[in-house]
């Protein structure tokens, strides 16, 4: 039996692995929030963890809020980068495991090949910058059998995501512009929810190891909106537009593919294809 404590508990990632926990009885589960555990209070999370004799700790926690990000910076750093140091060292002077939750916006999206994980991050946004740092950090104090999952495009039926805003939308609107000119691959949390469960028992690693995870496929937001509108059955048009022709407060990568292969072949899973994960989300 282990006891791992999951941050970020209300969050997309978060309420997924709750949902399984019924499945994984042998494990107790320490489901926190920013109101249950404030992880910018360093000694207030070690105190957290001493306690209740954590032996897991994953971290789902961190501020997703891209565009506003670009004029939060501080506290980005803080819940992003330095809370995620504080875990770290924790870990390490624990001897616990460690997953950090980190994302596709280390990379500038510039590349024309699925990213590997040894690939050079260059963040673009002060979210990318502060995940990065955050990688770095756990990368440096390398606690043992800790491992960091970059991910992309995630949306579950919780939490705030494309899928239901596009549900939203098309509840309200006859007619949609979508952006057509940025790649990458939705993830649906319940699949990385499930594949953290499984190769959590099989971490046994002397260097902190990073891993890509997304479903499998490649589509744009366009086409990701198209197949949401289909498997739901709404009738909607929605028309291709490009990236300069809808301006955000934070760059967004152009293409954000992350390779699987690591994953796949060294903890011997199976991913599913985005569409066929989307329709279970939707059902």
């Amino acid at each position: 039996m282990s006891k791992i404590l999951v941050t970020g508990g209300s969050g997309q990632l978060g309420s997924e692995l709750k949902d399984f926990q019924s499945k994984y009885y042998e494990h107790v589960f320490y489901f926190t929030d920013s109101k249950e555990l404030d992880i910018t209070n360093h000694s207030l999370v070690k105190n957290f963890i001493i306690n209740n004799e954590i032996e897991v700790i994953v971290n789902c926690a961190a501020y997703t809020a891209v565009d506003k990000a670009e004029g939060e910076k501080e506290l980005n750093d803080e819940v992003n980068h330095l809370a995620v140091k504080n875990f770290a060292r924790i870990a390490k002077d624990l001897k616990i495991k460690l997953i950090q939750i980190s994302t596709d916006y280390v990379f500038d999206g510039i590349q024309n090949r699925p990213y590997l994980e040894s690939d050079a991050t260059n963040p673009q946004t002060v979210y990318g910058i502060t995940k990065a740092a955050g990688e770095v950090a756990v990368q440096e104090i390398a606690p043992e059998n800790s491992i960091i999952i970059r991910t992309s495009w995630v949306y579950s039926n919780y939490g705030n995501n494309f899928v239901k805003t596009m549900l939203r939308l098309g509840s309200e609107r006859d007619e949609l512009s979508v952006i057509a000119d940025q790649v990458g691959t939705p993830t649906y949390a319940k699949d990385l929810a499930r594949i953290i469960l499984e190769i959590l028992p099989q971490l046994q690693n002397k260097e902190v190891e990073v891993y890509h995870f997304s479903n499998q496929g490649i589509c744009s937001w366009y086409d990701f909106a198209k197949a949401i509108f289909e498997c739901s059955g709404i009738d909607i048009k929605v028309n291709p537009i490009e990236t300069n022709q809808y301006p955000t407060a934070a760059k967004r990568p152009l293409y954000s593919i992350l390779s699987k292969r690591k994953i796949i072949e060294q903890y011997n899973i199976e991913i599913p294809y985005w569409k066929d994960s989307l329709r279970l989300c939707l059902k």
